[in-house]
């Protein structure tokens, strides 16, 4: 895990093991099939593909991994008094060409996103009416406003396996992309408890 602060509040950036990348991705492709279980409809997303995981697979594939990044993120911060975390929900993003997620913040106290796919040169600059798109598959991250010595944007280029964690009221975006293909990325959110 290394933290990084663009601006104001920390950034996490860790990379995800083989065996949660492959029991993350193996879940999405049996319960995607299922046309009743689409989560887009409670997201912020432009998207049509998205899978809410249960609790109960949570709890029994992925909560200890997510819970040790977090940890790791938090002592990194000087966080060390941690009583609980709670993993409050986490699904799955399947994004196709054109489809985006607008600026939009989480629940929780931290929140993450990992990345399972991508198009093969997803974020290749394609001119678009004479200018080149610096953002196609990207995500940005939102703090503040920008003035001198001051960033208000940090772009992140996803990377498969990468996990990304931050405070859930850190506002952000993926945008879209111009090529065939998916990118699948998974987004969850915490609660954390601290001791007294």
């Amino acid at each position: 895990m290394k933290n990084i602060k663009p601006f104001g509040p920390s950034i996490g950036k860790a990379r995800i093991s083989n065996k949660f990348f492959d029991i993350l991705n193996k879940e999405f492709d049996e319960k995607s099939k299922s046309k009743k279980i689409d989560y887009s409809s409670k997201l912020a997303s432009q998207i049509k593909k998205e899978l809410k995981i249960s609790d109960k697979f949570i709890r029994k594939h992925l909560d200890k991994e997510l819970k040790k990044n977090i940890i790791k993120f938090l002592s990194n911060e000087k966080i060390q008094e941690i009583k609980e975390i709670k993993i409050l929900n986490l699904w799955v993003v399947r994004q196709f060409k054109g489809e985006y997620n607008p600026i939009h913040y989480h629940e929780g106290d931290l929140s993450g996103v990992g990345y399972l796919k991508l198009p093969k040169g997803m974020t290749s600059n394609k001119m678009v009416k004479n200018k080149k798109v610096k953002t196609n598959g990207t995500i940005d991250f939102i703090n503040g406003q920008r003035g001198f010595l001051s960033k208000s944007i940090y772009n992140i280029v996803p990377k498969i396996k990468e996990l990304i964690i931050f405070p859930n009221y850190l506002m952000h975006t993926a945008y879209p992309f111009n090529i065939e293909g998916e990118r699948r990325s998974f987004s969850f959110n915490a609660k954390i408890i601290l001791k007294k």
